[in-house]
């Protein structure tokens, strides 16, 4: 974890941070950025990918056999069965 003090400037009626590349780069940031608070914090993060790690979840489920369905097949009803397309 590094610190490291910048000045806040103004753009518009909004202020700015300018972030040092080395920064950028030790966290991965290209783009946009999620912002968060936290108490008295600010905290800038790469943002996550929708779906981020299911594939590895899916694996583990699949593993520990926890892959199975919830609902059971056998409880369709008329609209399931004419009305519902793929």
């Amino acid at each position: 974890m590094s610190t490291v003090k910048i000045k806040v400037v103004r753009i518009g009626n909004s202020r700015g941070i300018r972030i040092p590349k080395v920064i950028l780069d030790q966290c991965h940031i290209n783009g946009e950025v999620e912002l968060e608070t936290k108490e008295d914090c600010l905290v800038i993060k790469s943002p996550h990918l929708a779906r981020e790690g299911w594939g590895t979840a899916f694996q583990k489920m699949h593993k520990n056999q926890e892959d199975v369905l919830i609902i059971d097949e056998s409880m369709t009803n008329a609209w399931d069965e004419e009305e519902w397309e793929w």
